[in-house]
C-alpha cells in the first residue's frame, strides 16, 4: 500500500483535466482574439472572410491536441486503483500539463498572429503568406507538446 497510496488517481486525474482544461483555454482565446480581427475585417473586405477563418481553425486544432491526450490518459487509468502506480500517475500528470500548457502558448500566439494578421491582410493581401507561415510556428508550439504528452503516457 505504501507504493500505491489512495490519492494516487489523483495525479492521473489531474493530468486528464489540465490537458483538457489548458489546451481548450488556448483554443478559446485564439479563437476569440481571430475572431473579433476576422469580424473588424469583413466590414471592410467581405470577401475575404473565408480566407481569414485560418486561424481561426487552426486555433481549434490546439483544443483537439488536449482532447487526444485526455482521452489517452482517462484510458491508462485502471478502474483498479491499486493496480495505478504513483510513477505512472506523475507521468500522466507531466503528459497533461506538457499539452496542455503548451496548447495554451500556442493559442495565445495564434489569436495574436491572427488578429494582426487577417487585419494586414485585409489591407495588403501581400501579408498573408508570412500570416500563415508565422501561424503554422505557432501551431507548432502545441504539436511539440502534443508529442511530449504522447511519450510520457506511454512510459
Amino acid at each position: 500500500m505504501a507504493e500505491n497510496p489512495a490519492y494516487t488517481p489523483f495525479f492521473g486525474v489531474m493530468g486528464a483535466t489540465s490537458a483538457m482544461v489548458f489546451s481548450a483555454l488556448g483554443a478559446a482565446y485564439g479563437t476569440a482574439k481571430s475572431g473579433t480581427g476576422v469580424a473588424a475585417m469583413s466590414v471592410m473586405r467581405p470577401e475575404l472572410i473565408m480566407k481569414s477563418i485560418i486561424p481561426v481553425v487552426m486555433a481549434g486544432i490546439v483544443g483537439i491536441y488536449g482532447l487526444v491526450v485526455a482521452a489517452v490518459i482517462a484510458n491508462g487509468i485502471p478502474s483498479d486503483p491499486s493496480a495505478y502506480t504513483l510513477y505512472k500517475s506523475f507521468m500522466h500528470l507531466g503528459a497533461g500539463l506538457s499539452v496542455g500548457l503548451s496548447g495554451l502558448a500556442a493559442g495565445f500566439a495564434i489569436g495574436i498572429v491572427g488578429d494582426a494578421g487577417v487585419r494586414g491582410t485585409a489591407q495588403q493581401p501581400r501579408l498573408f503568406v508570412g500570416m500563415i507561415i508565422i501561424l503554422i510556428f505557432a501551431e507548432v508550439l502545441g504539436l511539440y507538446g502534443l508529442i511530449v504528452a504522447l511519450v510520457l503516457s506511454t512510459k
